[in-house]
């Protein structure tokens, strides 16, 4: 069974910087796009970046294009997000989603289009 597992959470001021990680098992992603989301209470879970496993192609949310960066490690089935330059709006709970059908990485920013999720890892950033 397809498992993804997230890690690397924490707490940090604003202007640092945190690293998170997704380890895939149960099945091979390989065809795979790898996304993260996030969710702060009382919003709605939104996209924040994916990346394709095959070509390493990324696509990254408005809000954190330029401070964020997506990859991911085929040998070790991980993918991560380095988050730097961090603010205090991008504190959330950020989810690890795998989705088996996407074309075009411009078109998979919904919840909708993945299959697969992990628990979700907090993140906090203080003023």
């Amino acid at each position: 069974q397809a498992q993804l597992v997230e890690s690397g959470g924490g707490a940090v001021q604003a202007g640092g910087s945190l690293r998170l990680s997704c380890a895939a098992s149960g099945r091979t992603f390989s065809s795979y796009a790898m996304g993260w989301f996030r969710q702060s209470p009382g919003k709605e879970r939104e996209f924040v970046a994916s990346i394709r496993w095959s070509s390493g192609s990324t696509y990254y949310a408005d809000s954190v294009k330029g401070r964020f960066t997506i990859s991911r490690d085929n040998a070790k089935n991980t993918v991560y997000l380095q988050m730097n330059s961090l603010k205090p709006e991008d504190t959330a709970v950020y989810h690890c989603a795998a989705a088996a059908y996407c074309s075009n990485l411009l078109y998979c920013t919904r919840e909708r289009h993945y299959d697969y999720w992990g628990q979700g890892s907090q993140v906090t950033v203080s003023s």
